[in-house]
């Protein structure tokens, strides 16, 4: 299954592992780059401590020269706006260790792209929609991923979002007419070599995968929650603001956050404003749930792609499976 991602990344499958904040380790990372995936460390909020011990765990991991040119990370735009620290520590490694791509999702990209360029790294610019790509394309993106509304955790909400099953194939025909040299992955819903083949079928070059990445072993999520993941069906999740307020994340519209649709979930998901204007006791019982590990409150970040997992292997089981189906659709 050659594609441009798998020639620009020397890839052996064309997936790219989706950079989820605190949850994508070194240990994944490494994971998915020893079997030829582009493993993405999920820096996120940019906290400095986390990245530099998990970036530098991933190169250690992924153990050969190869495997680490495989490494990059990932970063929440917002977040830099505010403390670039994370950013500027892992553009500053030296030339073996430098991240081979460098993820930015949710904010204007184009303040970074020629610091970015300067170190050598492939930029990916992760949109959700059209209006969005030509400022990525300004910021010298190499790679364009586009994000559906079925994707888990944080994403466009119901009223802007996009579907990946129209999204993709509207964006590829546009950057075929305005930035032909430019790769598109898929991002939302994509967890088999089903899925994988359609994203290829839509015009893609590959695949952003998050959810099924995430319910793996060598993934930091609780394994409390990815065993709700594996119990759980398509109908299962809901997209609102309601845990990004109950973990005190102040997101930006028109971003809201996709996951596990549990009790406390269920409780606020009409009530939004309320909880907003009071959320007190509501955090209470969620620090609580997290606390004991309780997720009919605390949450599990997947998409609607989890009626699709029905175990927690490791990655590298995840991803000979995916390349294995989707290769023989492909055929």
């Amino acid at each position: 299954m050659k594609t441009r991602l798998t020639t620009l990344f020397d890839l052996s499958v064309p997936v790219a592992l989706a950079p989820m904040a605190l949850a994508c380790g070194g240990a994944l990372a490494a994971a998915c780059a020893r079997a030829g995936a582009l493993g993405l460390v999920g820096g996120g909020y940019g906290d400095l401590a986390w990245t530099q011990r998990e970036y530098t765990l991933a190169l250690q991991a992924a153990e050969t020269a190869p495997n680490r040119s495989r490494i990059g990370c990932g970063f929440i735009t917002w977040k830099l706006d505010e403390d670039a620290s994370a950013l500027d520590w892992v553009l500053d490694r030296p030339a073996g260790d430098k991240p081979r791509a460098l993820m930015l999702s949710f904010g204007d990209p184009r303040p970074y792209g020629a610091r970015i360029a300067a170190a050598g790294t492939t930029l990916m610019c992760q949109v959700q929609r059209m209006e969005q790509v030509p400022q990525a394309i300004e910021a010298g993106a190499r790679v364009i991923v586009a994000q559906g509304a079925e994707a888990g955790g944080h994403g466009m909400n119901s009223l802007n979002g996009r579907a990946t099953m129209t999204f993709v194939p509207e964006l590829a025909d546009w950057l075929a007419a305005h930035a032909p040299d430019t790769l598109l992955l898929a991002a939302g819903g994509i967890a088999d070599g089903r899925t994988l083949a359609a994203a290829l079928v839509l015009g893609a070059d590959g695949a952003l995968v998050g959810s099924r990445l995430w319910a793996t072993r060598e993934c930091l999520a609780a394994q409390g929650a990815k065993d709700q993941a594996v119990r759980a069906n398509g109908d299962g999740t809901a997209r609102s603001a309601v845990f990004d307020i109950l973990r005190r994340k102040n997101w930006p519209a028109p971003y809201d956050f996709r996951a596990i649709r549990n009790d406390l979930h269920r409780q606020w998901e009409d009530r939004v404003e309320a909880l907003r204007a009071d959320p007190a006791a509501a955090r209470a019982r969620y620090d609580a749930a997290v606390k004991a590990g309780d997720f009919s409150a605390a949450h599990a970040t997947v998409g609607e792609a989890v009626g699709l997992i029905n175990d927690c292997p490791s990655a590298e089981d995840v991803l000979r499976r995916m390349a294995r189906d989707a290769a023989a659709l492909w055929r």
